[in-house]
């Protein structure tokens, strides 16, 4: 009778606990950058949703364990989703490997399937996955075509559902003319911002206002020599809100002629009349990325990776929404930057050089084989991107300021990673969005190469592996031990009476 108790006992405080779930989630959340937790962003989201929102992930059943986790994480996020919403976020799995009416019909929808590596019966097959979804609300609709191993799968489902409820996004300008980087040619850019903005090109005309209703205007790479009216005219956009993000070279280098020079735009007048001075030199820095040179081998010559000073590879960021989650940038001849603070303006550095970094004045030739030592890098940290503010006007906006624009140019040969994007496409949502995604952008699985490690961390890190399993077995089989010496002596004495 005692036992027919306490087994309904313990199903009602499992019944209970689980009718208490559903009004009050609760998880523990053990990663570095909570990526399990969900952020203000989303909540917020969720919370004001005033139109049910509708997701169909079409996604493949009994894939390799790579993909079958990207499976689970997407399946507790709807869980999560529809629970935190009251009900707002509907969603169902559908397998389009089950019934050709559904692959046609996940096709149909923008959901393109891939060709994976399967081992079947000792054999190597290659299979159709599909991992995508449909996120629609009223008439709206949006298509995420790939949810990747390891991403940010909470950005990808919250921005797609701000784009279905969203009525009309903010303008994003990209500056045109004067040498600067054509709208095309920043496609990845483009991309990135077109999740939350309309984004659009711009002219600047000296004779002409900028359009107030812009969020923020982005000036890329210009090469020619901008009119001082032109920033007169941003200056005026600024007073009333607008925002500007600045990533230009203040100086470059031929890689024909092996020479580095100066940059005249513009540019580096109109912020140090802000206090902020943009130096004519090069940084140097002993983490740095690889160009491929040509070496002589005896009769061959043969194609090296050698570590090029001058191309910064950038882990040293602010603790600021700009930079959260960014683990490394990969930046190219890029210049130092210093502040006078007068008391109208104020400046935030987020982005430095290792302390191992120093400068190099222009103009100068490069030695791609020259051998470096560490009194060359003996300048410490040097700042390379910030945020000027306007102290003397409340309503005014915010510039961004990156002494380097090939980082965001595309250049992979050149050790380019995907934070280079992302850092600056979160430059442009701390200036332009309220909602706060800017937080969940880099979500995901970050990388931190071990050989890239302390010493002291690797070492700890493989001790812990070692020694956790066995701890756990000796701590287990002592508790066992202790246990059953209790009901043994508990027997002996029942005996005894």
């Amino acid at each position: 009778m005692k036992s027919i108790t306490r087994i309904l006992l313990i199903a009602g405080i499992l019944l209970f606990l689980n009718l208490l779930s559903r009004e009050f989630f609760f998880r523990i959340d053990a990663t570095k950058d909570k990526q399990y937790t969900l952020s203000n962003a989303t909540k917020n989201i969720l919370k004001n949703l005033e139109e049910p929102i509708s997701i169909t992930a079409y996604f493949t059943e009994d894939l390799p364990a790579q993909y079958a986790k990207n499976y689970t994480d997407l399946r507790d996020l709807l869980i999560e989703y529809n629970t935190r919403s009251k009900g707002m976020v509907d969603y169902e799995f559908l397998d389009p490997n089950s019934d050709p009416e559904l692959e046609q019909e996940a096709a149909q929808n923008g959901i393109s399937p891939l060709l994976i590596n399967v081992r079947e019966k000792d054999e190597v097959a290659q299979k159709k996955a599909f991992m995508g979804a449909i996120v629609s609300s009223g008439e709206q609709t949006d298509v995420i075509n790939y949810f990747p191993p390891g991403g940010a799968v909470e950005y990808q489902l919250t921005t797609a559902m701000k784009k279905v409820v969203a009525i009309e996004k903010p303008t994003a300008a990209i500056a045109q003319g004067y040498g600067c980087s054509p709208y095309q040619n920043l496609q990845d850019l483009t991309r990135s911002l077109g999740i939350l903005y309309n984004v659009t090109p711009v002219n600047l005309n000296p004779d002409e206002i900028i359009n107030p209703t812009i969020q923020c205007v982005i000036i890329i790479n210009p090469t020619d020599t901008i009119p001082s009216e032109v920033f007169s005219r941003l200056d005026e956009y600024m007073s009333t809100g607008g925002n500007v993000a600045v990533a230009y070279n203040n100086v470059t280098g031929d890689f024909q002629s092996m020479q580095g020079s100066e940059v005249h735009t513009g540019i580096s007048p109109w912020l140090e009349s802000k206090g902020l001075t943009v130096n004519k030199d090069f940084v140097i820095d002993a983490s740095a990325a690889s160009v491929t040179v040509q070496q002589r081998q005896g009769f061959f010559t043969v194609n090296s990776q050698v570590e090029f000073p001058y191309f910064p590879m950038v882990k040293n960021f602010g603790d600021h929404p700009i930079t959260k989650g960014i683990e490394q940038v990969a930046f190219q001849m890029a210049s130092s930057m210093s502040f006078n603070n007068d008391g109208n303006y104020d400046f935030t550095p987020i982005v430095s050089t290792s302390n191992k970094s120093g400068v190099r004045p222009a103009p100068i030739f490069f030695n791609i084989e020259q051998q470096w030592r560490q009194t060359d890098f003996s300048n410490g940290s040097q700042t390379i991107g910030g945020i000027l503010t306007d102290l003397n006007n409340d309503i005014a906006g915010k510039t961004v300021v990156f002494s380097d624009a090939d980082f965001i140019l595309g250049a992979q040969s050149r050790g380019q990673t995907p934070d280079n994007i992302s850092l600056f496409s979160n430059a442009v949502d701390f200036l332009s969005d309220d909602t706060g995604l800017i937080d969940i952008r880099t979500k995901g699985v970050a990388s931190r190469p071990i050989k890239e490690m302390e010493e002291s961390e690797i070492t700890t890190i493989k001790w812990l592996n070692f020694l956790l399993p066995i701890l756990l077995v000796i701590i287990v089989g002592i508790i066992r031990y202790q246990r059953n010496q209790r009901q043994r002596l508990k027997r002996m004495a029942q005996n005894f009476s």
